[in-house]
């Protein structure tokens, strides 16, 4: 608990910067793989602590800071730095300057919150025997072309391969300042989106008969995907299919050739990942019986967060004196799953929540920013207890 008091009290002492860094990134956000000036700004905050090997441009604009003492283990601590399209509609003086681009997940925090946390390690090193290595990573809310995310390319670049524990946190808008969020296993969704195409044969809206209406044969085929959780899969099981877009015609009175609708998976386990996919298949299919003809494609995004037991009695023992609720943290996805897929680590949710209702990708998102002297303090309490001197 001493370490715990001392690790805030460092932390507060730089919270006025920590509030300027966090609006900065606020006031100037950038969407995924394009996150030039946040990266060059990070990079110029790590050197003026002349403490850190400093590799830019890993995995497009992400940044890794190696802070170094002695031999032993490496660890990782983790912030994704990407905003999201979204129009702010905040009323502060640090609202968004970018049209149509907004930090409405806490990425700014996040940033921030690992700035802090370089500076004091910079300044307390040689209590600590190991390397710690800090990951500021572009791209975790959109993925390339090639169905790639930030995680994803900076993993590839090689150098994170010596990486033995990762942790990150997430800012959580529903939990209150000094409460934090664990859960073991799988914590968040696997993320799968499909496309499907219902065929028909299109016509005058007057003659019915001479078609094949793909808007009648998708109404079946919806009714089938949307029973596929009450009747597919087990109850005690997580998984949920989603229609986002439905596409079809022009006209009042034409019936168009085909119907597009856009969806997604999301699911905890890989068989339920698998069941639903199935059955996805299997209700698309009605089209067919009836007369028409459907084309499916699912494209498989991040894989379950999967939290580590270890790691996170790490963070709670970091954590002493902050209420903890354990529970998953939703069926939203994460691309850190891809760490925790490779090594023991896993994500907290770092309370951060106001007396109004904003919750993550709202375009009137805030936080207490006193919960920026909380991440600070944890991250360097899971420091010290993966690297004792």
């Amino acid at each position: 608990m001493a370490n715990q008091l001392k690790h805030i009290t460092l932390a507060e002492e730089i919270y006025p910067q920590l509030v300027a860094w966090r609006r900065d990134f606020h006031k100037y956000p950038e969407l995924s793989f394009k996150e030039k000036q946040t990266s060059k700004k990070v990079v110029e905050i790590l050197k003026s602590f002349h403490a850190y090997h400093i590799q830019s441009h890993v995995g497009g604009y992400g940044v890794v800071a190696t802070l170094s003492n002695g031999e032993g283990p490496t660890v990782a601590l983790r912030a994704d730095m990407d905003a999201l399209p979204i129009q702010e509609q905040g009323e502060h003086d640090y609202v968004s300057e970018h049209e149509g681009v907004m930090h409405a997940c806490g990425h700014d925090a996040h940033t921030a919150i690992l700035l802090g946390t370089a500076q004091i390690l910079s300044e307390i090193k040689d209590q600590i025997q190991g390397t710690v290595k800090l990951i500021f990573q572009p791209a975790e809310e959109a993925c390339d072309e090639s169905g790639e995310s930030g995680a994803v390319k900076m993993l590839q670049s090689g150098l994170l391969d010596d990486i033995d524990r990762a942790i990150a946190l997430h800012m959580c808008p529903w939990q209150k300042r000094k409460t934090i969020q664990l859960h073991d296993g799988p914590s968040m969704a696997n993320n799968d989106e499909f496309d499907l195409l219902i065929k028909g044969r299109g016509g005058h809206g007057g003659y019915p008969q001479d078609t094949i209406d793909p808007l009648w044969l998708s109404s079946y085929v919806l009714q089938a995907l949307y029973s596929v959780n009450g009747r597919k899969v087990d109850p005690l099981h997580v998984g949920t299919i989603s229609v986002g877009q439905i596409h079809g015609g022009e006209a009042h009175n034409v019936i168009p050739n085909h119907v597009e609708i856009k969806g997604t998976i999301r699911t905890y386990e890989k068989s339920v990942r698998a069941k639903l996919t199935e059955e996805l298949e299997n209700a698309a299919s009605i089209a067919k019986a009836l007369g028409g003809d459907y084309q499916l494609s699912v494209n498989q995004g991040e894989p379950a967060l999967q939290n580590h037991p270890y790691i996170n009695q790490v963070i709670e023992q970091a954590s002493q004196g902050f209420q903890v609720v354990r529970k998953p943290f939703g069926m939203g996805s994460e691309d850190f799953s891809y760490f925790t897929e490779k090594i023991p680590a896993a994500m907290f949710f770092l309370g951060c929540g106001l007396n109004e209702e904003r919750s993550l990708h709202h375009p009137q998102f805030d936080i207490d920013e006193k919960a920026l002297i909380d991440g600070v303090a944890i991250f360097l309490g899971c420091v010290q207890h993966l690297l004792k001197k």
